[in-house]
């Protein structure tokens, strides 16, 4: 590898730093003020959960998380652990808990966030999407060929 181009780790700072903008979007997010998480996107920021298709820029974003919101729904993301990787692309465990009609459920997520700065250019979110639609309550149906 050559020394010019080589990835240097990331301090236990600029760690924290992305962690701490990861945790007020998870704060925002439980407080359904969708205006302050898309305040902490870039302005071409990308919301992405691979199960669907990506929600491109701040607006777009505002509106997708506005659009979640019910008056008997709530949501908290509990982080289990993280690390920086890369060119410091930050790495979540998580399981995020829905509670719907006071009924609380859970299903485990891997985040995956780039930054411009302070701000997220980039969100991806893996989960099973069963296990997804049964946290909100949903029927999973299941077929086999």
């Amino acid at each position: 590898m050559n020394p010019s181009t080589a990835t240097l780790p990331a301090t236990t700072a600029d760690a924290d730093r992305k962690l701490a903008i990861f945790e007020e979007m998870m704060r925002a997010w439980s407080a359904k003020d969708a205006a302050t998480c898309a305040k902490l996107f870039t302005e071409n920021g990308v919301l992405h959960s691979v199960m669907i298709d990506p929600i491109v820029g701040r607006e777009a974003i505002y509106q997708r998380i506005k659009g979640l919101e019910a008056s008997n729904k709530q949501f908290h993301g509990h982080i289990l652990r993280y690390g920086v990787i890369g060119n410091g692309t930050l790495v979540t465990e998580r399981v995020d808990e829905l509670v719907i009609d006071g009924v609380s459920r859970s299903y485990p997520v891997v985040g995956l966030l780039d930054f411009e700065g302070d701000q997220i250019a980039l969100w991806k979110d893996y989960y099973d999407r069963n296990q997804l639609l049964r946290a909100q309550g949903r029927t999973v149906e299941v077929t086999v060929s």
